[in-house]
């Protein structure tokens, strides 16, 4: 069986998630809750959440009960041979569901916030490479959508600035789909490129970069902004294309939030609104994010090796194309397909990288 150590750990943390899943249900069943719109919302999220891992848990005590009561068959020495065979057929399977329901129970229990989070703000922005640096924040931006329609996620443009080549300056995105944080949350850091740039006459390669971020977007009830007291909003012209509205209606939007110093801008061809409404998703959950590296950064301040944090200052890839190569930096590891990772196929990255993270985070139990 799984080492028991840890298997008394992971029970005696669901003994407790037990407790708190009951007293909601409890509570939830109370007339004086049940007519309250706003925290019968709340119980409900919360009881979901805790029942992804409750129903495995049922079902890992029921499989040691028939565990003990089949050990206990087979120690009765008036048990007949044939039925204490059987017996210990019956205590080796229920051993065998036990240890793939822990097993299931450990993921479930380290990772069960990002699964949680269903909504993330993707962020790509151009690095040191000039215009080349531009292209391949748009050759990142395509890889990602690729691999968002692959995994069933839906995909809003809120911004983007192009570049003279057809690359990106910046681009923001916004990904919905369960589970959606499991999946890209480990990109975020400091994308590294090398190859030969179409604007390099000589055949030489050069080395460009870009940051990618993946905030989780938060929901109201999550983080609380005071949008006339906190932020400071300001008003001007959208640049660029989009004809007579653009040099006439002041509809661009760049927001300040006074506590933390964010600033967000976002430029609609024509509307004012728009551009407000997706300013304030993007400030929020920048200012979500600030707040959770914070808490993180306080609770685990010796913990480097920063997976999945968002972490735009980290270099965790390297996409060299004359040798068809991606390397992950964080897990030293090497794969000789870019060509298909390019196109969105980026499920063996992911896996190896949710493998690592996972075995990391049992240590911390």
């Amino acid at each position: 069986m799984v080492e028991q150590a840890a298997a008394n750990a992971v029970v005696r943390k669901l003994e407790e998630l037990r407790s708190r899943y009951e007293a909601i249900a409890a509570e939830m069943n109370r007339p004086e809750v049940a007519s309250n719109a706003t925290r019968i919302v709340e119980l409900n999220k919360e009881h979901g959440q805790l029942r992804r891992i409750m129903q495995p848990y049922e079902s890992y005590r029921r499989a040691l009960a028939d565990v003990t009561e089949a050990e206990a068959i087979v120690a009765d020495a008036g048990s007949d041979e044939e039925m204490r065979s059987l017996a210990r057929e019956e205590a080796a399977s229920g051993r065998s569901r036990a240890d793939a329901l822990m097993a299931e129970m450990q993921k479930a229990l380290v990772t069960s916030e990002d699964a949680a989070i269903t909504s993330v703000i993707l962020e790509i922005r151009a690095g040191t490479g000039g215009e080349e640096a531009a292209l391949f924040a748009r050759n990142l931006h395509d890889m990602y959508l690729r691999y968002c329609e692959q995994k069933g996620f839906s995909v809003e443009l809120l911004d983007a600035s192009p570049s003279d080549l057809g690359g990106f300056k910046e681009v923001i995105l916004n990904v919905k789909g369960a589970g959606v944080f499991q999946y890209l949350g480990y990109e975020g850091g400091g994308h590294r490129v090398q190859r030969v740039p179409v604007t390099e006459m000589q055949g030489r390669i050069h080395t460009s970069a870009a940051t990618v971020a993946v905030l989780p977007e938060p929901e109201e009830v999550d983080i609380k902004i005071d949008w006339d007291k906190d932020v400071v909003e300001h008003v001007s012209r959208a640049g660029g294309p989009g004809g007579q509205n653009v040099n006439k209606v002041s509809s661009a939007i760049r927001l300040e939030h006074l506590p933390t110093g964010i600033t967000v801008s976002m430029r609609d061809e024509k509307s004012q609104h728009k551009n407000r409404a997706k300013a304030r998703r993007v400030l929020m959950s920048r200012v979500y994010d600030m707040t959770i590296q914070a808490q993180r950064s306080q609770r685990d301040a010796t913990r480097r090796n920063m997976i999945g944090s968002g972490d735009r200052s980290q270099r965790i890839r390297t996409y060299n194309f004359t040798q068809n190569r991606c390397t992950d930096h964080r897990i030293n590891l090497d794969l000789y397909s870019l060509d298909r990772i390019m196109q969105g196929e980026l499920d063996e990255l992911i896996e190896a990288l949710q493998k690592y993270d996972l075995e990391e985070r049992l240590k911390r139990l």
